[in-house]
């Protein structure tokens, strides 16, 4: 063991070294990098996609046939599919047993990773995430794989980056390169791809050396997707026609209602969720009752397995192999496809939100285009052009990322047509959503633990350190009627400089500091006939125990002052302790030295 870590060692450091022997400047030797990773991007999507393709054939096709029924065709032997996403689940169970590290933490926690945590990945998970979600999508788990695959490329980056010893910055453009080239090749789509790593990844971050090594990541991968699989997309989609220009006035209310239905959807998915985790079972054996459950909604609603990409396709396409469509039915595959994802995913099955946002987005916009054309015959509409749009619709709205779903859109569809309708629902989409849910599907979880991603990793340092951590509880108090004379005597024998008063029930009435003391000291006949209450503060601004740094910086900022007296939150006036500036400065630096030394 010691033996290998040293090879490692030194392989490492000869590595490091590579640039400048052979006098590379950095920005050349990133984009070395990002050919590299895009290649390999490219090939993990291709495994990651022949894995899931093998992992239906090996479940789905042969169950169906030794029992001889079919998704397509009702039946009571139909009830039997119940059960293979919970052998699915079932076999997750070594997995969660051996590599749970590997599998906890979702998209969300990448994205924490990436963002806060030095976007240090390992390089293990690439194979055991690839293949649980694999086996979860193929099993009839409802689920993506964009988001894994999205993953895996990040953490070949991520691992390249740390090869090299990378800076942390360069390390997360070489992570962002990875998860566009993910997402490039899934798609055959290197402009969304380049988007996703911009907007969901870097958070909208632009530089020009990043942007860079980011499209060439893209087009390699897209390069190598062609190569192995041809110039496809995993999802097929019909060029867009516009019909009238009227239907405009259509797309704005799909736009609003699209919007509504995906903070909807977040507000489910994570009830659900929280249900799920709140459930007396062990965990192990959770992703098989999810399976089950999962597996009897698709009973009645087939469409709801996997990631649904075959159903959507004859959605957009109007119709086909014998499926009538109906708005009601399309209505109902929303809620079917929203609760089945949310079980999946809540149970513990690995997978991605990616598919499941397009598979929604598609069903409510087709359903509302059905409904259109009953209510206007004579307008030519056509049902799956509104399929179309709600698709991109959906996803923007729920990841709040407009550009990645116009650009998704525009390049499956290879049709210049489908950029105004797309852009006016996807802005609308996400502003209504916004107005509903300040936070988007990935990064509504972390929000509630109290990280925010876009505020950067000090702010983060900040929320998670509590007042009551760090302030000084033997608080330097003074009666509210000490005369000035005392209170002269009183700070010859301390170093401090303000002096919260409080009343005989210990309550706080004001703060006084010595400047404010300064303007008698001289007026001796003061001394013993005015009190200190007097001079002091008696609006103080407060901080509570359960507050973090971040929110109490705030408070002294925009007072400039120097200490905050802490309260408790029922009273509001009983004073539990102070916390100065320099307290949380010290704290901040404590934590961050600990966080620095766990990267290493």
């Amino acid at each position: 063991m010691a033996f290998g870590q040293r090879l490692r060692a030194r392989l490492r450091y000869a590595l490091a070294g590579l640039p400048a022997y052979f006098h590379i400047s950095e920005n050349t030797f990133l984009i070395i990098l990002a050919v590299i990773i895009g290649v390999l991007g490219g090939l993990g999507n291709y495994a990651f996609r022949q894995t899931i393709e093998f992992m239906h054939w090996g479940l789905f096709e042969q169950s169906e046939r030794l029992l001889d029924i079919s998704l397509h065709e009702w039946s009571p032997r139909r009830f039997a599919v119940m059960f293979l996403p919970a052998i699915g689940g079932l076999l997750l169970i070594p997995l969660w047993h051996w590599f749970g590290q590997d599998l906890k933490g979702g998209f969300a926690g990448f994205l924490e990773r990436v963002n806060l945590g030095g976007a240090k990945l390992r390089l293990r998970p690439i194979f055991t995430r690839g293949f649980s979600a694999a086996l979860t999508i193929g099993s009839g788990g409802s689920a993506g794989q964009e988001g894994p695959i999205a993953m895996i490329g990040g953490a070949i980056g991520s691992q390249f980056g740390q090869a090299f010893k990378m800076s942390g910055d360069r390390l997360k453009v070489l992570v962002a390169c990875g998860a566009a080239a993910g997402v490039a090749a899934t798609f055959n789509a290197p402009i969304a791809g380049v988007f996703f790593a911009q907007e969901i990844v870097l958070l909208a971050s632009f530089e020009l050396a990043s942007f860079t090594s980011i499209v060439i990541a893209s087009g390699m991968a897209t390069v190598v997707s062609r190569a192995l699989l041809g110039n496809i997309s995993e999802l097929f989609a019909p060029q867009y026609v516009v019909q009238s220009f009227w239907e405009f006035g259509l797309y704005v209310l799909l736009g609003l209602l699209i919007g509504v239905f995906a903070a909807g959807f977040t507000d489910i998915h994570f009830r659900i969720k929280d249900r799920i985790a709140a459930i007396p079972i062990h965990p192990l054996l959770k992703p098989a009752a999810g399976g089950l459950v999962v597996g009897l909604i698709g009973v009645a609603f087939p469409q709801v397995f996997g990631n649904g990409y075959e159903f959507v396709e004859t959605v957009l396409l109007g119709g086909g192999d014998g499926q009538p469509l109906t708005w009601y039915l399309l209505a109902g595959l929303v809620l079917a496809k929203a609760v089945a994802t949310s079980i999946t995913l809540g149970s513990g099955m690995p997978g991605g939100l990616f598919a499941p946002n397009l598979f929604i987005g598609a069903m409510s916009g087709g359903a509302f285009g059905h409904l259109a054309a009953k209510l206007f015959p004579m307008a030519g509409i056509t049902p799956g052009a509104y399929a179309l749009v709600g698709m991109g619709a959906f996803l923007a709205a729920a990841t709040h990322a407009p550009m990645t779903a116009i650009f998704l859109l525009f390049e499956i569809t290879d049709s210049y047509e489908v950029i105004i309708p797309i852009m006016l629902t996807c802005v609308i989409g996400t502003a209504t959503a916004r107005h509903f849910k300040k936070d988007s599907l990935e990064t509504f979880e972390l929000t509630r633990a109290g990280i925010d991603l876009e505020a950067g990793k000090e702010r983060n340092i900040m929320k998670s350190i509590r007042v009551g951590e760090v302030m000084v509880r033997d608080v330097a108090s003074i009666p509210e009627n000490m005369t000035l004379g005392q209170f002269a005597q009183f700070i010859e024998r301390t170093r401090h400089t303000n002096f919260p008063l409080v009343n005989a029930q210990g309550e706080l009435t004001g703060i006084i500091s010595v400047q404010d003391f300064m303007g008698v000291v001289f007026e001796r006949d003061l001394m013993d006939l005015v009190v200190v209450k007097e001079l002091a503060t008696t609006k103080v601004i407060t901080a509570h125990a359960d507050e973090d740094l971040d929110q109490a910086m705030r408070k002294i900022g925009y007072r400039n002052i120097e200490q905050l007296p802490v309260v408790d939150r029922a009273t509001h006036c009983q004073l539990l302790g102070i916390i100065s500036r320099r307290d949380m400065v010290s704290a901040y630096n404590r934590v961050l030295m600990s966080r620095t030394l766990e990267d290493q």
